[in-house]
């Protein structure tokens, strides 16, 4: 019998091969679904997933203002929140919960219409994170000064972040009891980590072993959304109980990352795709579907892999944008999907 997308995608994190190359998949092929209790710690009036506003302000007064090209927003450049680590608690106050929020209705409103036989449920719990919190609310010179000069008073904050989140990833998990639980950061630049190994275990580690014990309690799984050149950190991700990276960009060792530990730790590498074209507007259908296939051929021989790429861009275009996501799946679709068989791996 074959195998539901939901039982390849959690077969991949126990060191199973999957019957073809996973990833940006059809509605009718997904593996996923992610929900999100999203009113609790996103702006009034911003739903999960919706295209934020060119200016907006977060529940920690954090001002942001949308990038045009990509749609993401970046805290509002030399306008900070803090102004001093050590006197944190003069300027940052937990934003009020809405009191009423109906954690039942919300989450069977959310759940209705996914079949979890088909489909893993993914809670994602905020789009910010614990180092990027602190970033914008103090700018990188600042805060990762803060990290060095004032260890003490930035540990103080980050437990008093995750005095605010843990209750809601708690409840969370209570109520939509998902089998896995993302939790997003983003530590490092494309060329290196932000800070070292030792600082990682020492602020961060701590941080998110907490949230993700909530989950690994439970039996369920952990997805680690981190960018850039982390893979110094992955060790210590598996030490907390990852067992899915995204975006694992390219910059990193993704075929050793996976030999060392995919079978070993069910540690699976959920990305591996890159592209970028000198010209989005004259970029080609083939040029697409090439880069594509090359991402396939290099990582899917070694396993633990699941094809995650998309462009981000061309916010003020999006029907190419659309079109070049729509070549990038089909591609996935038609060439991941006999991949395993044709070339023989297992």
């Amino acid at each position: 019998m074959a195998r539901t997308p939901k039982e390849m995608y959690i077969g991949l994190a126990k060191g199973e091969w999957p019957d073809y190359v996973m990833g940006n998949p059809k509605p009718e092929d997904a593996y996923s679904a992610m929900v999100s209790p999203y009113p609790l710690y996103m702006p009034p009036g911003m739903s999960f997933g919706s295209p934020r506003p060119k200016e907006y302000t977060d529940l920690w007064g954090v001002q942001y203002v949308t990038d045009e090209i990509t749609g993401i927003g970046i805290s509002k450049p030399n306008v900070y929140v803090l102004e001093d680590i050590v006197h944190w608690d003069r300027y940052i106050k937990k934003p009020e919960a809405p009191a009423d929020f109906d954690w039942e209705a919300f989450t069977k409103d959310q759940l209705k219409d996914i079949d979890r036989d088909q489909k893993l449920v993914s809670l994602m719990f905020s789009p910010q994170a614990p180092f990027q919190q602190i970033m914008n609310f103090m700018g990188f010179t600042e805060g990762l000064s803060a990290m060095y000069e004032e260890p003490e008073s930035f540990l103080e904050l980050l437990d008093y972040l995750l005095g605010f989140y843990l209750p809601i990833v708690e409840k969370g998990v209570e109520y939509y009891k998902p089998d896995d639980l993302s939790i997003p950061d983003d530590t490092a630049s494309r060329y290196a980590p932000f800070f070292s190994v030792d600082a990682f275990k020492k602020f961060f580690k701590p941080y998110y072993a907490r949230l993700a014990k909530v989950m690994t309690d439970r039996g369920g799984t952990v997805t680690f959304h981190n960018c850039g050149k982390c893979e110094a950190f992955v060790p210590d991700m598996i030490d907390f109980g990852v067992k899915y990276w995204n975006p694992a960009q390219t910059d990193n060792d993704l075929e050793t990352i996976i030999d060392n530990h995919w079978q070993q730790d069910g540690f699976v590498c959920c990305g591996g795709w890159d592209f970028v074209p000198e010209d989005y507007h004259k970029v080609t259908e083939e040029q697409i579907r090439q880069s594509v296939r090359d991402s396939i051929d290099k990582y899917a021989p070694h396993g633990g892999y699941v094809f995650g790429g998309g462009f981000l861009g061309m916010q003020a275009n999006p029907e190419r944008s659309a079109q070049i996501n729509g070549w990038v799946q089909d591609e996935v679709y038609a060439y991941g999907r006999t991949f395993y068989s044709k070339k023989a791996i297992i």
